[in-house]
């Protein structure tokens, strides 16, 4: 029997935290999920400690939309699930998504709202904010843990080929098919990125990149500019 839905985790370098990411989704895959992790050229154990845990470990091209696309095509779901690798889903969410998915319910794709896990009281501000901007602009962003039909995946190209802002141009794409399902439930994303740059400077340089990007810079231009 073919699993009703796929989640593809790209990953590189994800050694600290791989195995516990991928052992929370151990309940799913009893029910019927299949989990693929696609490394896109990780120098670690990564990938050895992702192997008893996924259903399976590729190896793709470098670059999470690459990878991402590269881990939709061994798929066999009916629908499709990204996940980060610093990111935790609510335990039955897969239940979550088939129903947000149903014919009745749905227009295709969506995501979770997010929490942010870390130190920083500024945190869960954010994530608040990170979430109401998502419903307010039908755009949603790779730690909300983004899923849809696959017919829908393949109807807008899968992701596009460039190193930053994936996330946002495939939400563009499928929000000109449908706006999303914006689930109230959580996800758990790790603060690390906010904690190891600063909070602020974080949030400034996210916008400042998302508002240069909406201007029409390349994609190329702001992962330079990101890194």
């Amino acid at each position: 029997m073919l699993p009703i839905l796929s989640i593809v985790i790209p990953v590189l370098n994800e050694a600290p935290g791989i195995a516990l990411t991928l052992a929370a989704l151990a309940p799913l895959r009893a029910r019927g999920v299949e989990v693929i992790v696609v490394d896109g050229g990780s120098a670690d154990a990564t990938v050895a400690l992702a192997t008893p845990w996924a259903d399976a470990v590729m190896t793709g091209p470098s670059g999470r939309a690459r990878q991402m696309n590269a881990g939709a095509v061994v798929a066999k779901g009916e629908a499709l699930l990204f996940l980060h690798a610093d990111t935790q889903l609510p335990p039955m969410a897969d239940q979550l998504v088939i129903h947000a998915l149903e014919p009745l319910h749905t227009t295709g794709w969506g995501r979770f709202d997010v929490r942010i896990d870390g130190a920083p009281w500024m945190l869960p501000v954010v994530a608040t904010l990170m979430n109401l901007r998502s419903r307010w602009s039908g755009i949603a962003t790779g730690d909300q843990a983004i899923f849809m039909l696959r017919a829908l995946f393949d109807a807008v190209g899968g992701f596009p080929d460039q190193p930053l802002m994936e996330d946002v141009e495939i939400s563009r794409r499928l929000r000109a098919v449908s706006p999303p399902v914006c689930l109230r439930e959580q996800v758990r994303t790790s603060g690390r990125r906010w904690e190891s740059r600063g909070v602020w400077r974080t949030i400034f340089l996210m916008w400042r990149l998302r508002w240069r990007y909406w201007r029409g810079e390349p994609a190329a231009a702001l992962a330079e500019a990101y890194r």
